[in-house]
């Protein structure tokens, strides 16, 4: 007789599926980032695929490890990409590569390689080029009303010619908000065209490789529903005031909120793995994501946030994990009768 999987078995599937589902789902906010922000945006990419996958080879080589298997699985493609999106568009050349040296290199491979690492990899790299270099980490950003061409783009990172470059909507607004009105901050030549429809545009691309992900089965719903949860609710009781405060639409729809829920916070590996710890951990990123963002000193907290909940996984799963019926009984042990 064969045995038929339960309609809400979920079938297996292998690494090198899921990280090109992955690679897939990254494509629509991959074109939509270039179109707003310029072709940065790819070169950044491309120079942190170009160092990931040379430091996955070098370190393989070094544990004499078998060098094929590890690469055709692309974990170190996804990882790579995930850090190249992560940085400013008009970064110098070297902070690209270093992010990929330091994704796979520091986050993964230094841990023991895929399934060992406790920290996300390319939000790792992201921190550590933060605290390092935070002038080019900060000041590097593009306005969607005023992108570059690639000549402009490749004489920014590779020849330091300034003049395009700017701070992110999350710190510009932060910044503004201690001495002016919200109408008055929406005047501001980083708000006052469009103000909001490109990074909304952006959000609708994130969300989309999401939903493919959710449609594929490639990852659950728990963690990005419990980062925005985490997030709105903060923002909404604390932050009503926009004269003062951030605005829950800016803490949605700007920085890396909508990607962080989808391909950050979604990693198997460094996050919880059951229905409630995911939830919670997810939770945990917005709620932390928040406070950072709002009494801290960076412009966007949601890698800081991502590093310390990875911290929280193991103890989330093991107070979250799901209870097999009648544990409690069985934990009390049998009953035993009373002799007269």
């Amino acid at each position: 007789m064969i045995e038929r999987p339960s309609p809400h078995h979920r079938r297996a599937r292998s690494t090198t599926q899921v990280m090109g589902d992955v690679l897939l789902a990254l494509i629509p906010g991959t074109v939509v980032m270039t179109l707003l922000y310029g072709p940065g945006v790819l070169t950044n990419v491309l120079l942190a695929l170009i160092a990931g996958v040379a430091t996955e080879a070098a370190v393989l080589r070094l544990r004499a490890r078998p060098i094929a298997p590890r690469l055709t699985d692309l974990s170190a493609l996804v990882g790579s990409a995930l850090i190249g999106l992560s940085l400013p568009p008009l970064a110098p050349f070297w902070v690209a590569l270093l992010g990929g040296m330091l994704a796979i290199g520091l986050g993964k491979q230094l841990f023991g390689g895929l399934g060992h690492n406790p920290f996300n990899p390319a939000m790792l790299a992201y921190a550590v080029l933060l605290i390092s270099f935070p002038v080019a980490m900060t000041t590097t950003w593009v306005s969607p009303s005023r992108v570059p061409d690639l000549a402009a783009t490749l004489g920014h990172q590779f020849g330091a010619v300034d003049g395009w470059s700017g701070a992110t909507p999350l710190d510009r607004y932060k910044d503004l908000a201690t001495r002016l009105t919200a109408n008055e901050i929406r005047q501001d030549a980083l708000f006052k065209d469009g103000f909001v429809w490109p990074w909304a545009m952006l959000a609708v691309a994130w969300s989309a490789g999401g939903a493919y992900l959710l449609w594929r089965r490639a990852t659950y719903w728990h963690a990005p529903a419990g980062l925005f949860i985490g997030l709105i609710v903060p923002a909404g009781l604390f932050g009503f005031d926009s004269d003062q405060f951030v605005p829950v639409s800016m803490h949605l729809l700007t920085g890396a909120t909508v990607f962080a829920a989808f391909f950050i916070v979604t990693d198997p590996v460094t996050g919880a793995t059951s229905p409630r710890g995911r939830f919670a951990f997810g939770a945990g990123v917005g709620l932390l994501t928040w406070v950072i963002r709002t009494y801290g000193g960076y412009p966007d907290a949601i890698a800081f946030a991502v590093l310390l909940m990875n911290l929280t996984a193991p103890m989330l799963d093991q107070y979250t994990r799901p209870r097999i019926y009648g544990h409690s009984r069985a934990r009390k042990g049998p009953v035993l009768e009373k002799r007269s």
